[in-house]
């Protein structure tokens, strides 16, 4: 895999208002200096919009609309981490833990 989702990540912590990013000139910063709910908003527009486009080339629409709005969640979701303090990596770490594991195994150990 490449490095993409490492200097996205570096993109994006230096547009947080707190590393001189400007919220007049920068989108992510401008989210970031709206705050938690503004972030989590994106994510949860951008998830439905993923939801929709899946559901779109399911009855023969635009595959490239599933991968276009995958993105967009994806980048939105790297700012939410940022906004927690966390990375891609931490996430591709998780992933690796669970590898192997049954999903059904994987969920029922959250719950203990």
């Amino acid at each position: 895999m490449s490095n993409i989702l490492e200097r996205l990540a570096a993109t994006i912590e230096a547009r947080k208002p707190a590393n001189g990013g400007d919220p007049a000139t920068s989108y992510v910063a401008k989210l970031f200096a709206k705050g938690d709910d503004a972030i989590l908003k994106k994510v949860g527009e951008e998830a439905v919009e993923a939801v929709m486009a899946a559901k779109d080339a399911r009855h023969g629409g635009d595959t490239s609309k599933v991968l276009y709005e995958c993105a967009d969640l994806w980048f939105h979701s790297i700012v939410m981490l940022a906004q927690f303090g966390l990375t891609p990596q931490q996430v591709l770490d998780e992933l690796a833990r669970r590898e192997g594991l049954s999903g059904l195994e994987e969920k029922a150990a959250r719950k203990e």
